[in-house]
Formats: structure tokens, sequence, C-alpha cells
């Protein structure tokens, strides 16, 4: 979806990460639309200062290219990290779990949905822990995350939510079933719903039974209330925090 480059405020002597925003073309809804829509949903993004969110400093176009001009996090993907040394247990999962549904309910709160939920958009600071969700609103640039009128799926399937991947209109409960899906994917170094096809995935995420992995643990209550395809029957932010919050304070069901 982009190209980020670190780089140096002059004005305020300080590292930045910008990020040069990818347009597709041939997206039969428009480019320009889709631009106009993530640089609108980031300009949002950029009144909110919260601990778990990219601090957006500016966002600017240049020859119809969209740049955003964001904090510069000095670590790593969730995914990077997960690659690189495995696994995290259920407290660790619970701890990032809490910070993202607070990342997202501040921009829920504003209309802003995220749309692309997955380890690879979220850092973790390397010299503090914290967990920074980045990318918000970026997935509406050529219709990721949704089914083109090619028949193209442009996104992250794997992480998507079903009432999405059907077409529906979707809200912030489509954010908390891709949270869902992360968890179980930073507890096991996968998606549950990984195939060898587009369409396998599809299949697993519409219309397969959902086994949620063993390695949830402790978690298996919570990761069953977000992977619950009715978006009308899935838990709210509130519950899933309810229910992450104990294991992240390392109660004794955290280490089962």
């Amino acid at each position: 979806m982009g190209t980020v480059w670190r780089a140096h405020d002059e004005l305020l002597g300080r590292p930045v990460a910008v990020k040069e925003l990818h347009v597709d073309a041939g997206v039969p809804s428009g480019g320009d639309a889709a631009v106009d829509t993530t640089l609108r949903e980031a300009r949002a993004v950029a009144r909110v200062h919260h601990p778990h969110i990219v601090c957006v400093h500016d966002v600017v176009e240049e020859d119809g290219v969209p740049y955003i001009v964001m904090e510069f996090v000095e670590g790593v993907s969730l995914a990077e990290r997960i690659a690189a040394r495995g696994p995290v247990d259920a407290r660790e999962a619970a701890r990032i779990g809490l910070a993202l549904l607070s990342a997202l309910r501040a921009a829920h709160a504003i209309g802003v949905l995220h749309r692309d939920l997955k380890p690879a958009n979220v850092l973790v600071e390397e010299a503090t822990g914290r967990v920074v969700l980045t990318d918000f609103g970026i997935a509406q640039l050529a219709g990721a995350t949704t089914l083109t009128e090619a028949g193209m799926f442009v996104g992250s399937p794997e992480y998507t939510a079903p009432e999405r991947m059907q077409g529906h209109r979707a809200g912030p409960a489509a954010d908390l079933w891709s949270l869902g899906v992360l968890l179980c994917a930073v507890m096991t170094g996968h998606s549950p719903f990984h195939r060898d096809s587009l369409g396998g995935v599809l299949h697993a995420v519409v219309e397969a039974e959902i086994s949620p992995p063993a390695a949830a643990g402790a978690l298996l209550p919570v990761v069953r209330g977000l992977l619950e395809r009715d978006p009308a029957r899935r838990i709210d932010g509130a519950e899933a925090e309810r229910l992450l919050r104990p294991y992240a304070a390392g109660g004794p069901a955290a280490a089962a």
C-alpha cells in the first residue's frame, strides 16, 4: 500500500517516517476518490493523540501523490517480531490486545475504521515495548480489504471480517474481528484462516467451521467472541477488554 522512508524534520530536528501512498489507477471506484478518502481519514487520525496510535504530523500531496508524515517508531512490526522470536504467551498477547483495543476505541470514536488490522501494521517500540497501531484508513486505497469488480482481492484476506468479504457494509465490529485473528496469529505464528489459495481463505473466513487454535489457551473465550461471524453477536471492545485484562495482569489463567 505504500513505501516508507526514514526522514529528518529539519524544522524541529527530529526523525520522522514518510509514507508515500501507492494508488492503483485501475481500481473501478476511482483512484482520486480513494486518495481523498484516505487523506481525509489520515487528517482525522492526526487529531487523535493516543499512545498506541502512531502520531500523524502532516498530510501532504505532491504532483498528485499523497504522503503521510508520521512519528518515527524505533522498533519492528509485530509480524517481524513473531518471525524472529516466535509466538508470544497469553499474557503478552493480552497486553498487545488491550493496547490495540484502546487504539481502536479512540479511532472509532471519531468515525475512523482501520480496515487492515494485522501484525504487519502494528509496531513494537524497541526501548519500551509500546504497541503502536499504524496505517489507519489506508486500506481504503485501491479498494483494499474488498473484492473489486474484477474479482481481485486487495488487502489482507486472512485478517478480514466475513461481512467485508461478502461486500456488506462494515462498521467497528469488522476491526474487532481482525483483532481476534491477530491474537490467534501472535500466539501461533499464523492466521487461523491461512490457506494455500485465496478461494480457500474466502471459504475459511465466510463458511467453514471456525476452530480457534489450542495455543490460544486462556484467551479462547475472547478469541471465540471476536471471531463470531455475525457482527451483531460479536463481542464489543468493552467486553473484549474485560476478558483480556486479568490475563495481562498476570492472573492464574494467564499461565495456563
